[in-house]
């Protein structure tokens, strides 16, 4: 069994692994950008679904 982190987390990296190869030529803009894509993903899941803890489903 896995959890929706890990689940997130393997998401986050191949999509921004996808998105920086195809947005930029270098490497090193490649590494920059995805591995910015990537702390931006799991930053944004964290906040979102902190923020929607109180609500009721």
């Amino acid at each position: 069994m896995q959890s929706h982190l890990v689940l997130l987390g393997l998401f986050a990296l191949f999509v921004s692994l996808v998105f920086a190869v195809i947005a930029k030529d270098a490497v090193r803009d490649q590494l920059r950008l995805g591995g910015l894509m990537f702390g931006g993903f799991i930053a944004a899941a964290v906040v979102l679904g902190w923020l929607m803890y109180p609500f009721p489903l």
